[in-house]
């Protein structure tokens, strides 16, 4: 599977417009990837996932935390479905199939593999890090997916004029202090400076982002890679989808803190 992302030199900050990319087929009919990071060995992906009217996963388990956004459609597995602009949060151990009974659209971040049964045939591809295994559903009464209404999240402030979030998931209980959120810059916001600590992931939702000297608009995805230092700001407003796995480190931070009670945090940590 070709990824638009490779990693080539720490402290770099990467744009991809998915718009232009080309829909990957996968093994399985009616599942398409546009993968902007594809890590086969260690299950990590970034990217669209596009399912067909009728189309299915599979049966899986996954083996990391997986986070999804519905762009478009609906997906459906024994909990129930989940809809438009809704993300679905799969921890360790969930085992489910889902069907798409629409065209459907998904922006998707894997954080592990994916084990698939052994008495199943070639694997699909749909997922980073397939293999073939035997397993039980580890927690049958519980559902395999936290579903959330993004837009109904009540939004919090990040100590930063013109920005606020909204935390999808903040990875309590998963063994990861990584966090997935919504983030909003205003028109004319403009973020300090930071320095990226460990690997943050951008997917913009509408709107604008200056992020260094490039700006990304809808349907561009981020990559930032740990040491790179950062500068942000939207003269026209933006929304977008973050998961960072670190915290923001501020470059001025004297500076900030004259300015505020207390230091911002763009993702929560």
């Amino acid at each position: 599977m070709h990824a638009a992302y490779t990693y080539q030199a720490a402290g770099r900050v990467h744009v991809f417009d998915a718009s232009p990319m080309p829909w990957q087929e996968t093994p399985e009919p009616g599942l398409r990837l546009k993968p902007v990071r594809y890590d086969d060995a260690q299950g990590g992906f970034l990217g669209l996932v596009s399912f067909a009217p009728l189309a299915r996963s599979g049966l899986h388990q996954h083996r990391g935390v997986a986070t999804s956004f519905v762009l478009d459609g609906s997906l459906t597995d024994f909990a129930g479905p989940i809809g438009l602009h809704q993300a679905g949060i799969n921890l360790c151990g969930a085992t489910h199939d889902a069907i798409a009974y629409q065209q459907t659209l998904l922006v998707s971040r894997l954080e592990g593999p994916v084990a698939y049964p052994n008495s199943r045939g070639p694997l699909t591809g749909l997922h980073a890090g397939s293999r073939h295994d035997d397993f039980d559903n580890p927690a049958p009464e519980a559902s395999p997916d936290l579903n959330v209404d993004v837009d109904r999240l009540v939004p919090q402030q990040t100590g930063i004029r013109g920005i606020v979030r909204q935390t999808i998931f903040d990875y309590a209980g998963t063994g990861s202090a990584h966090r997935f959120v919504q983030l909003a810059l205003a028109p004319g916001a403009v973020c300090p400076a930071w320095r990226c600590t460990r690997l943050t992931e951008l997917w913009i939702r509408g709107g604008l982002l200056q992020i260094d000297d490039r700006v990304a608009h809808g349907n561009c995805f981020v990559v930032i890679e740990p040491g790179a230092e950062v500068r942000m700001a939207s003269p026209y407003g933006v929304r977008l989808l973050a998961w960072a796995e670190g915290a923001e480190e501020w470059l001025e931070p004297t500076a900030l803190d004259r300015a505020r009670a207390q230091r911002p945090s763009l993702f929560g940590f």
